[in-house]
C-alpha cells in the first residue's frame, strides 16, 4: 500500500510540476555554398577547360557518393567599373572575367548547383564607389543583362565601411529589379539578387542598416537574402554565434539604430580555406565549427523581425585558390570530409528549394 501511495504521490507531483523549457524549433538549412576564387586568387582572369577545372574542384560536385557538396557556388569577383564600361582587356570580356564562362556555369548547374556572380569584394571597393558615382543605374542594367545571359544570380559585395554611396546602390538595385523582379519561387536564377554584410553589426554599419531596413524586410522584400561574411580570421563557436545574433537583435543603441534582421533573411559565413593549414570545415566535419554552431544556425529565434527560427544556412570562404599563398581546397586537400560530410549531415537539398520568406 505504501508503494502504491508513493507512486500516486509521485504521479501527482509530475502532473503539477512546472513544464521544462520547450525544445527550440529546428528549421532545416536551405543554403549551403561556397564562394569560389578560381586558381588565381579571385581574379578569374583566364579561360579554363572544364577538364582542368574539374581536376581541381571535383569535390564540389561529388562529396564521394555522386552528390554535390554544395547547392550554390558564388564566382568571385566581377570588377564593378569594368562591368559598367563592358570592358575588354587581357582578363575581361564585355565586363566579365574571362574565366566566368558558360562552360563553368554549366559545370555546376548541370548537377543541380545554383551559380551566382559576386560583384566587388574588398579589393574592388574603390571601383564600386567610382561605378556608382558614374552611372549606378547602368551598372544595374549591365549586371541584370549578364545574369540573364549566363543564367546566374548576382551578389552585391560592396565593402565601403566609412561612407557608402547608398543612393547609388539603391539606383543599382532599382535598375536590376526593373529588369528582373523579385521572385520568391527562385525559379529564375537571374532574379536572385543578394548582398554581403559584415559578420556582425559593428562593421559596414551604414550599409547593413540600409539593407536591413529597406531591402531585406519580410513584408516587402527587395533582395533575396544577405550573407554574413567571415570575420578577419576563423572565429570560435561562441564568437561566431554572437556575431550572427547581432544581426537578429539589431543595434537599438546606435544612432540611428540598426533594426533586427529576420533569421530567414541571412546566411552564416565560415572559412573553408585559410593559410597553410587544412581547416576542419574542409576535412573534419566532426570537429568543425559548422558542426558546433549547427544547432544555433538551425534554431536561432527571431527577435523583432521574421517568424521562423533558424538562419538560411552556411556560406564558406573560399574554394580553390582564394590567395596566392596557402593551400586552398585543391588536391590533395579537398573537402569531402568537411563540407561534403556537412552536406550529408544537414541533409542539404539539391537543387536549392524555394527559400523561406519569413
Amino acid at each position: 500500500m505504501r508503494r502504491i501511495l508513493a507512486a500516486l504521490a509521485l504521479f501527482a507531483a509530475v502532473l503539477v510540476a512546472p513544464a521544462g523549457p520547450a525544445a527550440a524549433a529546428v528549421t532545416p538549412m536551405q543554403i549551403y555554398g561556397a564562394w569560389h576564387c578560381s586558381n588565381d586568387a579571385c581574379t578569374w582572369g583566364a579561360t579554363r577547360t572544364v577538364a582542368d577545372f574539374d581536376s581541381q574542384n571535383h569535390w564540389l560536385v561529388d562529396r564521394g557518393d555522386g552528390r554535390p557538396s554544395v547547392n550554390v557556388v558564388v564566382l568571385s569577383f566581377v570588377e564593378p567599373l569594368k562591368l559598367l564600361h563592358l570592358s575588354n582587356d587581357a582578363t575581361t570580356v564585355a565586363g566579365v572575367p574571362r574565366g566566368m564562362t558558360p562552360d563553368i556555369v554549366g559545370y555546376f548547374t548541370g548537377r543541380g548547383v545554383r551559380v551566382m556572380l559576386s560583384i566587388g569584394g574588398i579589393t574592388y571597393t574603390d571601383a564600386w564607389n567610382s561605378a556608382l558615382a558614374e552611372n549606378a543605374a547602368q551598372l544595374g542594367r549591365n549586371a541584370a543583362a549578364v545574369a540573364q545571359r549566363l543564367g546566374v544570380g548576382i551578389e552585391i559585395d560592396y565593402e565601403e565601411n566609412t561612407s557608402p554611396n547608398l543612393t547609388g546602390l539603391q539606383a543599382f538595385i532599382d535598375a536590376y529589379r526593373a529588369a528582373l523582379p523579385y521572385d520568391a519561387t527562385g525559379a529564375n536564377p537571374a532574379a536572385r539578387l543578394t548582398i554581403d554584410v559584415a559578420a556582425g553589426d559593428r562593421y559596414l554599419i551604414a550599409l547593413n542598416r540600409k539593407a536591413t531596413a529597406d531591402w531585406l524586410r519580410t513584408d516587402r522584400p527587395v533582395l533575396d537574402y544577405a550573407n554574413a561574411m567571415v570575420p578577419a580570421r576563423q572565429p570560435s563557436a561562441s564568437a561566431a554565434t554572437a556575431s550572427w545574433q547581432e544581426h537578429i537583435d539589431g543595434k537599438s543603441s546606435y544612432a540611428p539604430p540598426v533594426p533586427p534582421l529576420a533569421p530567414a533573411k541571412f546566411t552564416a559565413g565560415l572559412y573553408v580555406a585559410s593559410g597553410s593549414k587544412v581547416l576542419p570545415e574542409c576535412n573534419a566535419f566532426a570537429s568543425s565549427l559548422q558542426r558546433s554552431t549547427g544547432t544555433f544556425v538551425q534554431s536561432a529565434a527571431p527577435n523583432g523581425a521574421g517568424t521562423t527560427a533558424g538562419l538560411l544556412g552556411y556560406m564558406f570562404w573560399a574554394a580553390e585558390r582564394p590567395s596566392t599563398r596557402g593551400i586552398g581546397t585543391v588536391p590533395p586537400n579537398t573537402c569531402e570530409g568537411g563540407m561534403g560530410a556537412g552536406a550529408t549531415a544537414y541533409q542539404i537539398p539539391i537543387p536549392m528549394p524555394a527559400l523561406r520568406q519569413s
